[in-house]
């Protein structure tokens, strides 16, 4: 590769970073900031789940497009989109912590500013693939889209990792607070935008040799959990031929698994900073730090998983499948019926490193199920069913918390471990 598209990638992997960690940060502190404005629980689930329906229904038509059109201009557009809907998130809490309108108001306008998130957010990824890809042979292309996906990874653990500390004091008599991480990230997302602007060449005016059959693939919703599988690094590498339906038979228990424990991880996950703030007994702002310590330990694991211990262990993505649902329900169980810091991070990471099983088998099983005439498909498939699990799940996994606050994990552990008895069942071992 060249000095000049090292540079180039440099900067786009610091987009794909800036954009999962922004979103995971402000998913990190929301529970706190609706505790603060005595906002019921669901909705703060509901924001979320309004932005990633858009998101998934959005991606891939952003997906498509940035093939035809400039691939900077999606960028920006994303990027775009990004800083503003995190500016108007950030207005609305502002406005809802100084008591100018109420905390039902303020949230109501919260989603509002959601939707511009997941409907011009998805731009942006699909179209930063269709560039790395273009400008990669063959043999560099896996390996530079995956590392640009572990961007996204990344994300999830630095978003709540660092948001924190982002709290802002007051300037005169305005108090900033909670609502200082979606401000700060905004301005982050606007630098990024004056950086691609700027530094990264348009392919609308300047030649930019492409390797054909390049494009760009839908990415999955950035969120709390949501670590990338792989799915969409196929779909952007695999030739588009076949197309297969969501339930074709050879695909159809893969499918089923991926939906049943997709949701089992959102309901945990988005429930989490709720199971914080009222097992240890804390006020809101108090409960930051702690729910950062327990989603950075839940992310690592998961990255863990899948960047040491599944190319070690070198299993077939039937025994990760069952592997993976037996460690997660267990992790789930536990996180139920944790009662400190401790008890409730190291069983959240227990379930972390089941999912981060699971997630891998998902992709892999779906993908060796089908001929190679379909894996653009199918990895369409798996990339949807992913970003398909945090529109319901949040939403009921908190809707569950408020009925009693083990419920999501106890749910959660139960499904995983009926799905076990199901995916011994259903899913075939690889033909090798």
């Amino acid at each position: 590769m060249s000095r000049r598209f090292d540079r180039d990638f440099t900067i786009l992997f610091i987009v794909m970073l800036t954009i999962a960690a922004g979103n995971t940060a402000l998913q990190s502190v929301l529970p706190a900031i609706g505790r603060s404005l005595h906002v019921r629980d669901n909705a703060v689930a509901a924001a979320f789940s309004v932005s990633a329906l858009l998101w998934v229904l959005a991606a891939p038509f952003w997906a498509n497009r940035s093939d035809r059109q400039g691939r900077r201009t999606m960028i920006l557009l994303g990027l775009g989109g990004f800083a503003v809907s995190l500016s108007l998130c950030g207005a609305f809490l502002l406005a809802g912590i100084n008591g100018w309108i109420g905390g039902t108001a303020a949230f109501l306008l919260f989603i509002l500013g959601r939707l511009i998130y997941g409907s011009l957010g998805a731009a942006a990824p699909p179209a930063i693939q269709a560039i790395v890809a273009g400008r990669t042979t063959r043999d560099e292309r896996t390996k530079a889209l995956t590392l640009l996906g572990s961007a996204f990874g990344l994300g999830t653990i630095l978003g709540p990792a660092v948001a924190p500390y982002l709290l802002l004091g007051s300037i005169g008599a305005v108090t900033i607070g909670l609502s200082g991480p979606a401000f700060l990230f905004a301005l982050f997302g606007l630098a990024m935008f004056v950086v691609v602007r700027r530094m990264l060449p348009d392919d609308r005016t300047e030649a930019l040799l492409d390797e054909p059959g390049s494009h760009g693939a839908a990415n999955a919703y950035p969120s709390i959990g949501g670590q990338s599988s792989g799915a969409s690094i196929t779909a952007a590498t695999a030739p588009r031929s076949e197309h297969i339906a969501m339930f074709d038979p050879r695909v159809r228990p893969w499918m089923i698994a991926g939906l049943v424990f997709g949701h089992a991880q959102a309901m945990t996950g988005q429930a989490i900073g709720f199971l914080v703030i009222d097992r240890l007994a804390l006020p809101p702002t108090e409960a930051l730090e702690p729910t950062g310590i327990v989603l950075m330990m839940g992310a690592g694991a998961a990255l863990l998983v899948q960047w040491g211990l599944i190319p070690i262990l070198n299993m077939q993505p039937r025994a990760m499948m069952l592997v993976g649902l037996a460690i997660g329900a267990a992790g789930c169980a536990l996180t139920g019926i944790a009662t400190s810091l401790y008890g409730i991070a190291t069983a959240y990471a227990l379930a972390s490193i089941g999912f981060g099983f699971t997630r891998p088998a998902f992709t892999a099983g779906s993908s060796l199920a089908v001929g190679s005439e379909a894996q653009g498909s199918v990895a369409g498939k798996v990339t949807s069913v992913n970003g398909a699990s945090f529109v319901l799940g949040p939403s009921i996994g908190v809707g569950l918390y408020e009925a009693q606050h083990s419920l999501p994990y106890l749910t959660a552990g139960a499904a995983c471990l009926v799905l076990v008895g199901y995916c011994a069942v259903a899913l075939k071992p690889a033909r090798g």
